[in-house]
């Protein structure tokens, strides 16, 4: 199997996508995915570029998101495993490819927490992801208007797939996404 290093998959990114709010959380899935391979035992790689690249058309097609997927990942040389997990994020979305894979449905999973992850750091005292925990999630669940555009049933459906509690789902997130609090601008303050 082709393996797509991260210089390459970071340089198509930056072809594709301007926005720093799209390329701020296309990082936050990358750092989340990594950490789950980690913890799953599996190469960190592969989990990274799909993560770092699962909204790679995004940005030009947002009404026909991953409908223009295949075309760039293709045109990049990625292998069809790449490209099938790219699309298994957008399943009953945009896509009807489900996920099957541990990779997958971890993807499918994190993509969505991770908006919710960083919306509830921000509104912490010390703005930093860096010393939370998944009960401060949890407690902006069920708040409809908090971060309203995440689908919380896709996660619970995600975390479902994947044989695992909400809240280690939430922590594995949390843990892997501040290992670049940093680049996703969630430092801040840590125990203020």
């Amino acid at each position: 199997m082709q393996i797509i290093d991260r210089i390459s998959a970071w340089e198509l990114l930056q072809k594709h996508v301007q926005s720093q709010q799209l390329i701020r959380h296309a990082l936050a899935v990358e750092a989340a995915m990594g950490y789950f391979a980690r913890q799953f035992g599996e190469d960190e790689q592969p989990w990274r570029v799909i993560g770092l690249c699962h909204d790679i058309d995004y940005e030009q097609y947002p009404d026909e998101h991953l409908q223009h997927a295949r075309e760039i990942l293709q045109g990049a040389g990625w292998p069809e495993e790449y490209i099938r997990a790219v699309l298994s994020h957008g399943w009953s979305i945009c896509t009807d490819v489900k996920p099957e894979t541990r990779l997958e449905k971890t993807l499918f999973t994190v993509d969505e927490l991770t908006g919710l992850v960083s919306a509830s750091a921000l509104v912490r005292p010390s703005k930093s992801i860096l010393d939370m925990k998944a009960k401060s999630v949890k407690k902006k669940w069920n708040t409809k208007a908090f971060s309203a555009g995440v689908d919380r049933s896709i996660i619970e459906k995600g975390a479902q797939m994947l044989g695992m509690e909400l809240n280690e789902v939430i922590t594995w997130t949390i843990t892997g996404m501040g290992e670049a609090a940093d680049e996703l601008g969630l430092r801040g303050n840590p125990g203020e």
